[in-house]
């Protein structure tokens, strides 16, 4: 499991302490005091125990950093010291903190990226438009179980490349099923991602064989719609192979943070080719939203 680097864990301390308080160096963020330190860090989960402000927190962070959990754990403590609501009155503060973490995050192949108005750590290279697009169009439906599947899968695309290949194939799975309770129609008898992709498949009107595609077209149209299969079996093929929702054996397959992209990326196009279709479909079958 890869850690973050200390100069990120350093920069991560000044952040979420504030700095050292009364001296000419002004906060980099918002100055935190011991009691709101442990209010804040037992918010996620951790608890702190005072002794300097700076000090306590940077060993605490250290040895988070070192934990089988600990990459996600430090992700939620950057996530949560870069909240836009507590800088609604001081925008140019949060400015500050994005800029001062970015610097030594992108050396961790991470950055923050502004997503639906919140501040995600994502991996550097899943910044492309379908992923961005997917994360605010679940947002704005209010699909949970997307929206916590991509954070996965995005988060995770460096320090456990096998587990966001897993979350990448779950997130089709959880638009699949989240569509068809928007549609009110129940789900299929098998629900792995290739049986989950067909029927939904039926209720959007994507098979290959449809008669009204755009004539001059209509033959593009067919190939990309019949690729749909053929990636999203791929995506569930690499999960049972390389992903982690099945256990691993001795025989482990090696797979890199390369290979982990792609199947978000994948995941990332299909998922939102889904849901705007979805969309365009009108409020009928069911559908109560736009």
């Amino acid at each position: 499991m890869r850690c973050f680097s200390l100069q990120t864990i350093t920069a991560l301390t000044d952040v979420v302490t504030g700095g050292p308080g009364g001296g000419p160096r002004s906060p980099i963020g918002l100055y935190r005091s011991g009691p709101e330190l442990v209010r804040f860090f037992g918010s996620l989960g951790l608890e702190i125990h005072i002794d300097s402000r700076m000090p306590s927190v940077r060993d605490l962070l250290v040895e988070v950093n070192k934990q089988p959990l600990g990459h996600e754990q430090i992700i939620n403590v950057i996530e949560a010291v870069a909240d836009p609501r507590d800088f609604l009155d001081k925008p140019e503060t949060l400015g500050g903190v994005i800029n001062h973490l970015n610097q030594r995050l992108q050396l961790d192949n991470c950055q923050l990226q502004e997503i639906g108005g919140r501040y995600k750590v994502v991996a550097v290279g899943t910044n492309v438009v379908a992923a961005v697009a997917l994360k605010k169009a679940a947002e704005k439906l209010d699909l949970e179980s997307v929206q916590h599947d991509f954070e996965q899968a995005m988060k995770q695309a460096e320090s456990n490349p096998e587990a966001a290949i897993t979350a990448a194939c779950t997130t089709v799975e959880s638009v699949c099923k989240c569509l068809l309770d928007e549609m009110n129609l129940p789900y299929p008898a098998k629900q792995d991602v290739k049986g989950l992709v067909t029927e939904i498949g039926k209720h959007l009107n994507l098979s290959p064989a449809r008669k009204d595609l755009p004539i001059e077209c209509a033959q593009d149209l067919r190939q990309i719609l019949g690729g749909l299969s053929s990636v999203t079996g791929g995506i569930g093929a690499l999960r049972t192979h390389a992903g982690d929702a099945h256990g691993r054996g001795k025989r482990r397959v090696a797979v890199d943070a390369r290979i982990a992209r792609l199947a978000i990326h994948s995941a990332s196009t299909v998922s939102l080719f889904f849901i705007e279709t979805w969309q365009s479909m009108g409020p009928k079958n069911g559908q109560p939203r736009q």
